[in-house]
């Protein structure tokens, strides 16, 4: 077992880190840290994660994708400010879900231009009383004449006020009365829908928001394909997404152990730096493990999903453990740095709302738990 990056691994890691200090960096600086982007920002980034391959990782190369294997999407998606991983991942996805559940005519329409950044991607799966079970959405869809009329309400979507073309999951009404899941594709040009920004604890640059549906006439063109898979196709992309969050708290960690260290060296009390205090070396410690066990857990679920396992397990657990293990590393990286950490002049504090953010995107801890649990035991908590 060989945990060293291979060259090719290692080009990728470089090459993500040389795109975000000299293109996105740049674009996150030029805007408020408080502010959703613009759409105009938005579009600039995904052009240049285009070019490494980040909104087509899952897509394979014969249709114009990357065809990333789900580590080496991994390695880089690590190197990404979550603001902007919160961007690019749900568009990543739902271009994933387009490209492998839609019609023909439909990945010829839209995933050319969503993998090469030119258009932004959302999908709508969670509602104000929804959210873990897609199953129980109470978006609602019904035929009338060529269209079909979209009604309800979602909540908690990412780049729903600066998309262009959102997944909707809704329940499909039939004549007598029956619904079944099903998935629908919104374009705000030609079906317009209402879009309520939303301001959030952390990762504020990353748009999040309400959308509202009222009679909005989608054309039928835009149904996806009635396979009856709506709920596996969405948890298939949820298996990657899981590890890909707990990755991004493991880069805002890395970089509060990195802050962390520098701090201890440099800052003296009773005549000495505080880093060769033991206690501040045991935090530091404590800090640097939560760092490592996080990033290996995640590589190892995004690794069996690689050889074709059954990771439903490992991706809950890598997400589960790695979001609480370095949420508790920002805490006490703020701690060993004192009155400073609670400064807003160091940015730590940035960073532990930013983290955060980060315990509720593709499952919450308790459901990861659950998730897990049943892998474990075989027995199902949800339904029995």
């Amino acid at each position: 077992m060989d945990l060293s990056l291979t060259f090719e691994q290692q080009m990728l890691v470089d090459a993500a880190r040389k795109m975000v200090r000299t293109h996105i960096q740049p674009i996150l600086d030029a805007h408020s840290p408080d502010d959703a982007l613009p759409k105009s920002a938005v579009l600039a980034i995904m052009e240049k994660a285009a070019e490494l391959g980040l909104t087509s990782a899952r897509i394979p190369e014969e249709g114009g994708g990357a065809g990333l294997s789900a580590l080496d999407y991994g390695l880089m998606a690590e190197q990404i400010p979550p603001a902007v991983g919160l961007i690019l991942q749900p568009h990543e996805a739902t271009t994933t879900r387009i490209y492998l559940g839609g019609t023909p005519e439909q990945r010829e329409r839209f995933v050319p231009d969503l993998m090469a950044g030119r258009k932004i991607a959302a999908t709508a799966s969670s509602e104000p009383n929804v959210g873990s079970d897609p199953r129980g959405v109470e978006t609602r869809a019904h035929v009338d004449g060529n269209d079909i009329v979209l009604n309800g309400r979602k909540l908690w979507i990412s780049n729903a006020s600066v998309c262009d073309v959102m997944n909707v999951t809704c329940r499909m009404t039939a004549p007598d009365g029956s619904s079944r899941l099903a998935r629908i594709l919104v374009e705000p040009a030609d079906s317009p829908f209402e879009a309520t920004e939303l301001h959030m604890l952390g990762l504020c640059q990353s748009p999040h928001g309400e959308v509202v549906f009222e009679n909005c006439r989608v054309p039928k063109r835009n149904f996806c394909p009635d396979t009856g898979d709506t709920a596996k196709l969405l948890t298939l992309t949820w298996l990657t997404n899981r590890p890909l969050v707990g990755l991004m708290a493991v880069g805002l960690a890395q970089r509060a152990l990195d802050l962390a260290v520098e701090y201890a060296k440099v800052r003296k009390q009773f005549g000495r730096p505080i880093g060769s205090f033991q206690l501040i070396q045991n935090d530091l410690a404590e800090i640097q493990t939560a760092v490592v066990t996080s990033r290996l857990v995640c590589y190892n679920a995004l690794a069996a999903i690689d050889r074709g396992e059954r990771a439903n397990g490992l991706s809950a657990m890598a997400k589960r453990y790695a979001v609480d293990a370095c949420d508790r590393a920002v805490a006490l990286a703020m701690r060993v740095h004192g009155a400073m950490g609670l400064s807003v002049e160091l940015g730590l504090d940035r960073i532990a709302r930013d983290i955060r953010m980060l315990h509720i995107p593709d499952g919450t801890p308790g459901i990861l738990t659950l998730i897990q649990g049943r892998e474990l035991t075989g027995l199902d908590p949800f339904r029995g």
